[in-house]
């Protein structure tokens, strides 16, 4: 396998999860549709999708066992502050990883976001 170029998340309110990811989060919305949203992070250099159920997801729970990291070019504590004040929820301290230095976010769906400040 040579690299991930894209992943897709189903979620239970595309309307508040778009809402979610741009208007908190900060992401740009690239292309959407009634079954989907595509976001771009970075001018375009991260992509990801949020999508309307490919099955059935009542009484699921959606996020467990779902990491994705970003890396940002900002400090992480600078984004965390900045998320807090977009009324988003923190989960844990911002933490020392090999990799840098990130912290994490869940989204409506309980999918885990991590962003990265890289060493």
């Amino acid at each position: 396998m040579k690299q991930l170029t894209f992943a897709s998340l189903q979620v239970k309110d595309l309307e508040a999860s778009k809402d979610f990811y741009e208007k908190k989060l900060g992401f740009e919305i690239s292309d959407t549709n009634p079954q989907a949203c595509v976001f771009k992070y970075e001018q375009g250099q991260a992509s990801f999708a949020i999508r309307t159920p490919l099955e059935p997801i009542e009484g699921r729970e959606l996020g467990i066992g779902v990491a994705i990291w970003f890396a940002v070019n900002e400090k992480v504590n600078e984004l965390s502050e900045k998320f807090i004040a977009n009324g988003v929820t923190t989960v844990g301290p911002i933490i020392e990883t090999p990799f840098g230095r990130a912290f994490h976010v869940k989204d409506l769906d309980g999918y885990k976001l991590t962003f990265l400040e890289t060493n």
